[in-house]
């Protein structure tokens, strides 16, 4: 074989095998509809998982509403709206990103990147605060769980105090508060994840990683940042706005 016919066949080889083609995949199409598909049944047991949660949630406060009601009413609607807000604007900048890395505008990409990051930082920084507020108020279920500010309700800031409960009842606000940290934590850690892939996605798209053509794992990403940015959009009023007046 000829110095020139062997560097053809490498040509040709390298044209039919890309770098980011894994070998188990005839082409690139094959091997993002895979990846599309195996996030989308991701989802689907995150749907799943959320929905369980949902439905306890929904469950419960159906049997012990007057305590729902009043353990509702402890948490601040100012800072929930605010981070509705926050991983509202966090979807359209990644929204931005996944059209930047489609267009190959690398720049666009990066700071759209850096921009959702910063509003996923702000989000939990936010809870963080509710989170604070919850354990000065002992209302975090456990040992050191009070229900006093249920069965004596003091009014603050010249606001009128929620009404008193008898102390069986407030006994069931602990149940309220356990789905409002299981929900919320769980919401909290998937948005831990997201931000720790989001730096990783950050770091590659500096070294050009989706300027090629290669932009399945920026897509899907995509979709799992709008997926919990869509749970909230459900926990917001399920935990903060009903029967709220």
């Amino acid at each position: 074989m000829s110095d020139s016919h062997a560097v053809a066949v490498a040509e040709h080889g390298a044209h039919e095998h890309p770098a980011h083609l894994r070998h188990h995949f005839v082409s690139l199409e094959q091997q993002d509809e895979t990846a599309s598909f195996g996030m989308w049944l991701f989802l689907l047991t995150e749907i799943m998982f959320f929905g369980g949660l949902f439905t306890a949630y929904l469950i419960y406060r159906n049997w012990y509403y007057p305590a729902f009601v009043s353990a509702s009413h402890t948490l601040s609607i100012t800072l929930g709206a605010i981070n509705t807000l926050v991983l509202i604007t966090s979807s359209f900048t990644m929204a931005m990103g996944v059209w930047c890395a489609e267009t190959k505008k690398q720049k666009g990409l990066i700071w759209s990147l850096i921009a959702t990051i910063v509003l996923g930082f702000a989000f939990l920084g936010i809870k963080t605060v509710e989170y604070k507020e919850k354990f000065e108020k002992h209302h975090v279920p456990g040992s050191s769980f009070s229900i006093q500010s249920f069965v004596h309700p003091v009014a603050e800031d010249g606001k009128a105090a929620d009404k008193a409960l008898p102390a069986d009842t407030a006994a069931r606000t602990e149940v309220y508060f356990s789905l409002y940290f299981a929900m919320t934590g769980m919401h909290a850690v998937h948005m831990i994840v997201g931000i720790g892939l989001l730096l990783m996605m950050l770091v590659q798209a500096i070294r050009g990683a989706y300027s090629h053509g290669n932009i399945a794992f920026v897509e899907n990403f995509g979709l799992y940042w709008h997926f919990v940015d869509l749970v909230w959009i459900f926990l917001f009023p399920l935990l903060y706005l009903i029967s709220r007046h």
